[in-house]
């Protein structure tokens, strides 16, 4: 009997390669990973005119040769690992164009803040969805729940120019499967990432580990489109620090009525952001872009959680509301 052949050397796809998907992605391909950025506008012109990601961090500046293209159908065929970096509110339109990446056993890395359209999966209500990230169904219909691989990334980078990413490497990435497994698959994607030089957490509970990240998100990220103020300022101001601090507290209630309950304290994680300084929100960052804000998956689908959990968080709504207003009528939503 001849000896099985081995593996093909997985491929793999970065849906939306902004700033931290080019990271990534990049990283990926200097690993020896092949990997395909699908990016667009001026960015994709720079990653093509350079020949690859120009990444700029602590220790230099170096320009890695990754291929870039336009759209899923330009990437070769169907590939092995998908890391879907779009916004979560723009999933809607990018999941029906990932087509041309999957294979029935494609995995989707869920690279997005907040809560993704997979929540239920793996649970004991399966058939149960969130309006506020995926109204019509088009994103489990584009990409089966069952495809998506959890993550939460806690990694800060921007487009510091078209084509280039100022890279501020922080904890790395927690990976886990929505039904609490060990499998295979994670273990694949986990070693691709640790070979790129990412730190990886593997965790069998990814929705508390998505609680945590919004204590953060949904308290943070919901003031600044309020205050546009920096972290550091929110978290210090007699006003603004108490009111951040309720809203914290009602995510942990909401993740603890959910089953989920985080793993940092309110006093730490107010801690960890004050370690950050003064650093602008992702949300702060968008909006002052004139770009559309993350408000769905950071705050409406956690009201949502809250009425399923049978949570009142009344800050949360408050600041929610409030945040969506003002996003509305400035043309962000």
């Amino acid at each position: 009997m001849s000896a099985a052949a081995p593996a093909a050397a997985p491929r793999v796809a970065v849906m939306g390669a902004g700033a931290i998907g080019t990271w990534m992605g990049a990283a990926l391909a200097e690993a020896g990973v092949d990997t395909t950025l699908v990016a667009r506008g001026a960015h994709l012109q720079g990653l093509r005119q350079q020949g690859g990601a120009r990444l700029l961090g602590p220790d230099g500046e170096r320009t890695v040769p990754v291929r870039a293209v336009a759209t899923a159908a330009e990437a070769g065929g169907p590939v092995d690992v998908v890391i879907a970096a779009v916004k979560a509110h723009d999933l809607v339109g990018a999941a029906p164009a990932m087509a041309p990446l999957l294979h029935d056993g494609t995995v989707v890395v869920a690279a997005q803040n907040g809560i993704p359209w997979w929540w239920f999966h793996g649970t004991g209500d399966p058939g149960r969805t969130l309006a506020a990230v995926d109204p019509s169904g088009t994103v489990a219909a584009a990409l089966p729940p069952a495809c998506a691989l959890g993550s939460v990334v806690y990694l800060g980078a921007s487009i510091a120019a078209p084509g280039a990413v100022d890279t501020r490497p922080e904890a790395g990435l927690i990976l886990g499967e929505p039904d609490g497994t060990t499998s295979p698959r994670l273990e694949l994607v986990a070693s691709l990432l640790e070979r790129a030089g990412f730190p990886v957490r593997r965790t069998t509970d990814i929705r508390a580990e998505i609680f945590t990240k919004l204590m953060g998100n949904a308290s943070i990220n919901l003031m600044s489109v309020l205050t546009r103020a920096g972290l550091g300022t929110m978290v210090n101001d007699a006003g603004t620090g108490p009111i951040i601090e309720r809203l914290m507290r009602e995510i942990t209630e909401i993740a603890a009525a959910a089953g989920h309950p985080v793993r940092l304290s309110v006093e730490e994680r107010i801690a960890v952001t004050r370690r950050l300084g003064d650093h602008k929100s992702s949300t702060l960052q968008d909006l002052e872009a004139g770009k559309r804000l993350e408000l769905d998956a950071l705050g409406a689908a956690v009201v949502e959680l809250a009425d399923i959990a049978g949570v009142a968080a009344p800050t949360l709504r408050a600041v929610y509301a409030t945040a969506d207003l003002q996003a509305r009528s400035l043309g962000l939503r």
